[in-house]
């Protein structure tokens, strides 16, 4: 029986993170010491990388919640949170600069959010600025959507920005905030 490349992806994602669960919940002593010691070495670097996958990942539609969670155990939460910002907005731009290149048309207008883009195109003409914070706050709802549906309509880039920033910025403090707050109440963080 030959799995598809799907599937291994899946599995491979899995056992990496169960992987890492478990060295990170029942043999954090052997470990802990080390990681802190190469990301206190290498915080600039670590950060740069972290704000490039933040960038990048607008080309992938992966929602940028894996990736602020997957961070919070190894970047302080106030750096975190600026770094998870600058990473949403530069993404939240390329779908927005860029959504008829990247076959963002195909992907939305023709696929399965072709209805909430008639909706949303529809409520965008009267109330712009509401409507991008709302979107991009609520965490069920891609991002990207309201991006790719507000470069088209060529909505004013500067409040385009503006939404993401209160919308996406008052999410992820509370993804930031609170899960710092969970990880010292599980005393993984000091």
């Amino acid at each position: 029986m030959k799995l598809r490349g799907g599937y291994i992806l899946a599995a491979t994602w899995v056992t990496i993170a169960a992987a890492g669960l478990f060295l990170y919940f029942f043999r954090r002593n052997a470990i802990q010491g080390e990681l802190h010691s190469v990301l206190a070495f290498s915080l600039m670097g670590a950060s740069l990388v972290y704000v490039l996958l933040g960038t990048v990942r607008a080309l992938t539609l992966i929602p940028s919640t894996y990736l602020v969670i997957a961070a919070l155990p190894f970047f302080p939460p106030f750096l975190l949170f600026g770094l998870s910002l600058i990473g949403i907005l530069s993404s939240s731009a390329i779908v927005y600069l860029l959504a008829a290149s990247f076959g963002f048309e195909e992907r939305f207008e023709k696929g399965k959010h072709h209805a909430q883009v008639a909706k949303l195109r529809a409520a965008l003409e009267r109330h712009e600025l509401p409507i991008i914070i709302g979107w991009s706050f609520f965490p069920l709802a891609p991002t990207d959507l309201i991006c790719y549906v507000c470069g088209v309509l060529d909505i004013n880039f500067p409040k385009f920005l503006l939404g993401i920033l209160l919308g996406e910025g008052a999410l992820c403090a509370l993804y930031v905030f609170a899960g710092d707050s969970v990880l010292r109440v599980l005393q993984v963080r000091p």
